[in-house]
């Protein structure tokens, strides 16, 4: 039974338009890697900031901070208010440390990920992939 790659690194029966190249990727640049997944994570950090701020606005709008502020008013008898501990500065403040927290923990996988590639390079062969001009 072949596998997919072992489909694709035959070649084609049919005859097509272009010039078909199958290259080997034996090498990935360090810092193109770092770079790349530094901007994935610039854009992943802009995301989770809107999507907190988003959620807050949605719990603002449908009352459910203020039952549940009430909830733990009941409970404690007034000596814990959710409200200030949970406002917009103080979730704004947490989605910044959680999306620069990510910042950097996707940009060093990125470098990670990178160098253990060039060396299972060296085991592997490297990755098949083909081109095929128009």
């Amino acid at each position: 039974m072949s596998t997919v790659a072992d489909k694709l690194a035959k070649k084609s029966t049919r005859k097509t338009g272009g010039k078909q190249v199958r290259l080997r990727l034996v090498y990935v640049d360090f810092w193109s890697a770092v770079k790349l997944s530094f901007l994935g994570a610039v854009a992943l950090a802009v995301v989770t900031m809107v999507s907190f701020f988003l959620i807050y606005l949605v719990l603002q709008a449908t009352n459910v901070l203020t039952t549940a502020d009430s909830f733990l008013a009941g409970i404690t008898d007034n000596a814990f208010k959710l409200t200030e501990v949970v406002g917009l500065p103080q979730v704004m403040a947490f989605a910044a440390v959680v999306a620069i927290l990510n910042l950097i923990v996707f940009t060093v996988l990125g470098a990670v990920i990178a160098g253990i590639y060039n060396l299972a390079v060296k085991v592997t062969g490297g990755l098949l992939v083909g081109f095929m001009s128009n």
